[in-house]
């Protein structure tokens, strides 16, 4: 499986900005997807993650109620959905996949997306 992150740039604090992850390769069905971000001189952290079902979802508290992860299954895309961006989302975000059930813990998946940059300003 393959994935490819898109959609990261400049949002001003309070703006909203839509990351996109494409997954090709081996069927993706089954796979659940998570986003990670890492911001500079922290560690990667859970954000969000979605079953393959897309019949529930999970958020780290920081993100809680601001950002909507969501897929889109027949285009085998997973999105995220950020709203009343803050300083504190500035970070390289990665999406990654693992077979069946996802989990917040960035050792637990096996495919991994190049990342993309979302930058808040003031």
């Amino acid at each position: 499986v393959q994935l490819q992150a898109s959609g990261g740039g400049l949002v001003q604090g309070g703006g909203s900005l839509r990351l996109s992850c494409a997954a090709s390769g081996q069927s993706v069905r089954q796979y659940a997807t998570g986003w990670f971000r890492q911001a500079p001189g922290k560690e990667r952290e859970f954000v969000a993650a979605i079953p393959w079902t897309g019949d529930k979802t999970w958020y780290a508290d920081s993100v809680k109620g601001r950002f909507t992860i969501s897929r889109d299954n027949a285009e085998n895309m997973v999105y995220l959905q950020i709203d009343s961006a803050k300083l504190e989302d500035t970070a390289v975000y990665y999406c990654a996949a693992r077979k069946f059930i996802p989990t917040d813990k960035s050792d637990d998946y096996t495919y991994w997306g190049q990342g993309t940059q979302v930058t808040v300003s003031s």
